[in-house]
């Protein structure tokens, strides 16, 4: 096999890792999730879900990508191929290349956002809009949802092209040069952004003591103090699972295609552990205690849970951005929350793009530099669909089936070919391999039982409540409905896309690897 990247560092590899997961999820979705899910009751079902299903699949997906690398394989398609010995399996990797492509395309769009906001809380753009909705409107004309404070998506674009510039500029450089050297820079920042702000709200207390009611303290309570009537709505238990999916990257193929690039040496039970435990610092410690409690601090609890309501858009940038125009030196506060989810952003989407850049050079034998320019070309398209028709929906079609759907379906199939197919005593031995720490043996039976039953409940659930409503589009806006099959569209093409180019890849390698000789 030919020589392949590897981390320069076990510090850069979990940095790395946690880059990958620690993204706009931590900063905008959890904080939104909560709040539609009763703040304290859903904290519950949300650390269940982290012990039996987050960590798991965590140490899955790092053993997957392991042993998918010892032969050349950065893609799960690969690396289903090694450890299922059927011709079916290489096809049903292909889930995880649609689900980070199609989740990069769109996820480029947003995180240019948070590029273009830290720009206007420097220059005090949006300080003349002082309501939420003055707030609301400054937002949805920079999206081109509205005419208003800009006349077309021109500088919205223009945020868009530096980001994807961004993006695959740091891909250019690779593993090690690229991604490594980003994340060592990005992370310590992002923590330093969040660990800032996050103390900063403390000294906010009550802004207004006529609303005594309204502080600090009170969203903190409201996120911490669980309501445990509300444990047995069966809602809040299915958004738990869902933010654990999304929060850790779990079901992308993304860790899969970071751990390619270890060796039998390394550590993944320690690691791993640790890459999930700063993911949920930077989630619960940091993403839960900077707009929940602000926004409730100068809101209220009532109209916070209203804001929650209209999604992560409203809380991260609109009462967001009403409150630092409130605030001293709240132009360079602004700055700081925009660019961390900026960073929280860019160290995410790099992954995303890693396994579709691995499969082009693995697969095809294409050079470094034409598979990332490849990628970056398809992404930069693709793209423009979502730009121009994201009033109709478009993102959010792509977000349900790709970023929620999807997620689930890829776990589920992993979990399945790696403790029942290739076997959960390999599995396991494979997940202690190197190990620092002695993992429990009970996470054998979790992750051979409990986990795949977990993901199975989810998928059956939300197929019958959620998936088959919007396939058929009950309640969608009539003039919406031919943007949303043209998502589907392109979303189908990408998909058949990248099922030609496994049966062409799997044709011309047929002879390159001989795993299929070996006991694995």
């Amino acid at each position: 096999m030919a020589n392949r990247e590897r981390w320069g560092s076990r510090i850069g590899l979990i940095l790395a890792m946690a880059g990958n997961a620690v993204g706009l999820g931590n900063f905008l979705r959890f904080p939104v999730q909560a709040a539609q899910n009763g703040g304290g009751a859903f904290m519950i079902p949300y650390f269940i879900a982290f012990l039996l299903l987050g960590i798991p699949l965590m140490w899955v997906e790092w053993s997957v990508g392991r042993i998918g690398g010892r032969h050349n394989h950065g893609s799960l398609p690969g690396m289903f191929d090694v450890m299922w010995r059927h011709p079916i399996s290489k096809y049903l990797g292909i889930s995880s290349l649609f689900v980070s492509t199609i989740i990069l395309i769109y996820y480029c769009y947003i995180e240019s956002w948070t590029l273009g906001f830290a720009y206007f809380s420097l220059t005090k753009e949006y300080f003349n809009q002082e309501s939420l909705s003055q707030m609301q409107s400054f937002l949805h004309s920079y999206q081109g949802i509205e005419k208003g404070n800009f006349d077309g998506i021109g500088i919205a674009y223009i945020f868009l092209v530096i980001t994807i510039f961004s993006n695959f500029f740091i891909l250019f450089h690779g593993i090690k040069g690229g991604i490594e050297k980003f994340v060592k820079i990005a992370m310590p920042l992002l923590l330093f952004f969040g660990i800032f702000l996050a103390i900063y709200v403390f000294t906010i207390g009550t802004p207004n003591p006529a609303n005594p009611e309204n502080s600090v303290w009170a969203g903190l309570a409201f996120i911490w103090n669980p309501d445990f009537s509300a444990l047995t709505d069966a809602k809040i238990w299915l958004a738990a699972a869902g933010q654990i999916f999304f929060t850790l990257s779990v079901g992308m193929g993304t860790l899969q295609a970071y751990a390619s690039y270890l060796t039998d040496k390394d550590d993944v039970a320690l690691s791993g552990l640790a890459t999930s435990s700063l993911n949920e610092f930077a989630e619960v410690v940091l993403g839960g205690t900077i707009a929940i409690p602000i926004a409730v601090a100068f809101f209220g609890l009532s109209t916070t849970m209203i804001i929650a309501q209209g999604g992560s858009f409203n809380l991260g940038f609109v009462s967001m951005s009403v409150v630092f125009q409130q605030l001293p030196m709240g132009n360079i506060l602004g700055f700081i929350w925009f660019f961390l989810l900026f960073f929280a952003g860019i160290t995410s989407s790099v992954a995303m793009a890693q396994p579709i850049i691995s499969f082009l050079k693995e697969q095809f034998n294409f050079s470094h530099i034409k598979s990332v320019s490849i990628v970056g070309i398809g992404i930069f398209v693709c793209v423009q669909f979502v730009v121009f028709f994201f009033q109709f929906g478009f993102l959010d079609e792509m977000d349900y089936w790709a970023g929620t759907f999807g997620l689930v379906v890829v776990a589920l199939l992993e979990v399945i070919v790696f403790a029942w197919i290739y076997g959960m005593d390999k599995g396991w031995e494979e997940i202690n391999r190197g190990a620092d720490i002695k993992v429990p043996k009970i996470f054998y039976y979790i992750i051979k039982y409990i986990t795949p039953l977990y993901i199975a409940f989810i998928l059956i659930y939300w197929t019958v409540i959620d998936a088959i409503p919007i396939l058929f589009m009950k309640n969608q806006i009539q003039e919406n409905i031919p943007y949303l099959w043209g998502a589907r569209i392109m979303m189908i093409l990408v998909f058949l896309i990248f099922v030609f180019m496994v049966y062409k890849a799997w044709a011309l390698n047929k002879d390159k690897f001989d795993y299929h000789k070996t006991i694995i």
